[in-house]
């Protein structure tokens, strides 16, 4: 049986082929004076460049970056417990090739990402996720940028268009406004619904941590199945977003998260009045494409008509066919789709 590890590196050998055109690697995007580094290896890693690292005043952030120097710049964020080179291998690329300059990041508590202070309280909350996303572009002297994700991405998304519409040129957010409601946290949603986030319960209890600590790779296995029921992924696929998992902060933050979002857990100070803000829920008013997939095993598909008073500016909505939870990983072309409509409605 082949191991992980080789599985990974095998994707990575397969991917990097003929791309060094697009990737730009050997370049840092970060300015001088900041924190920028390849892989370890000093290889590219998959269709989108090396590994990098810019610091913010509270992580050292990993990410790669692909396209024209000078691009219009996108977000591209990912979500949980999925990896950001799965999700936008194919998306990445076929922006650059539009002429975007991608930066994709490793969200808090994944991947190569890290806090700077062993103090620093290892929060998992919106205002977090969606604070880092702006600190990032300060670190990296991005005015404004076009933000594109899906579940902890797509809130960090809508979070940093909805406070910071000055820095977001457009939003692509798969499942909507995302938000979290945190004033009705205790008010149960529909049964058909709850079973889906049977992992938000789970978090809640010291047994779904230690799960969490001791099932790693099991546990997401079961997300990604249920999830995206429709979904083929490949045993490299998996093996690859496995090593996203051991980052030493890794449970803190994804158990920090789930709880604050049920209200079961104080927040980290620092984002005190900035939750304060979300609890206002916010329109967003820069230009807004949503997606909902239509095979997505736990947010179900809508019509977007639900959250479409939300958006006070530009917003269209479209279900995509055969997708789940990981969207722009599959369905790619969509995604991109989605990100050059945006673009066009600004």
């Amino acid at each position: 049986m082949i191991s992980r590890r080789r599985l990974a590196q095998a994707m990575t050998a397969t991917a990097v082929v003929g791309t060094a055109g697009l990737t730009g690697a050997g370049t840092a995007s970060a300015l001088p004076g900041t924190a920028a580094a390849e892989t370890p290896s000093g290889r590219p890693a998959h269709e989108l460049g090396p590994l990098r690292r810019i610091r913010t005043d509270v992580l050292e952030i990993a990410y790669h970056d692909v396209g024209p120097a000078h691009g219009k710049p996108v977000l591209l964020l990912h979500g949980w417990p999925f990896s950001p080179v799965g999700s936008y291998a194919e998306v990445a690329p076929a922006l650059a090739r539009h002429g975007y300059r991608c930066y994709i990041p490793c969200l808090r508590g994944h991947g190569e990402t890290r806090f700077l202070h062993a103090d620093t309280f290892r929060s998992g909350q919106q205002a977090a996720l969606g604070a880092d996303l702006v600190a990032f572009l300060d670190a990296l002297r991005i005015p404004r940028a076009l933000f594109a994700g899906y579940d902890w991405g797509g809130r960090a998304g809508d979070v940093a268009a909805a406070l910071w519409p000055e820095r977001c040129t457009g939003l692509v957010s798969v499942n909507g406004y995302l938000v979290q409601d945190l004033a009705v946290a205790q008010e149960p949603l529909a049964p058909a619904v709850e079973s889906g986030y049977w992992y938000f319960f789970y978090f809640l209890t010291e047994r779904g941590r230690r799960g969490l600590q001791r099932n790693r790779e099991e546990l997401a296995r079961v997300v990604w199945h249920r999830n995206s029921p429709e979904w083929q992924f490949t045993e490299a696929e998996f093996a690859q977003a496995a090593e996203l998992w051991t980052n030493p902060d890794y449970v803190d933050v994804v158990i920090h998260s789930y709880r604050h979002r049920l209200a079961a857990a104080p927040g980290d100070p620092r984002y005190a009045a900035l939750e304060r803000r979300l609890l206002g829920r916010p329109k967003i008013g820069v230009p807004t494409v949503t997606l909902d997939g239509q095979a997505d095993g736990v947010t179900p598909p809508t019509d977007g008509s639900s959250y479409g008073v939300h958006f006070s500016g530009p917003w269209t909505h479209h279900v995509v066919p055969g997708a789940g939870h990981n969207l722009p990983q599959e369905k790619p072309g969509a995604f991109t789709d989605a990100i050059l409509e945006v673009d066009a409605m600004g």
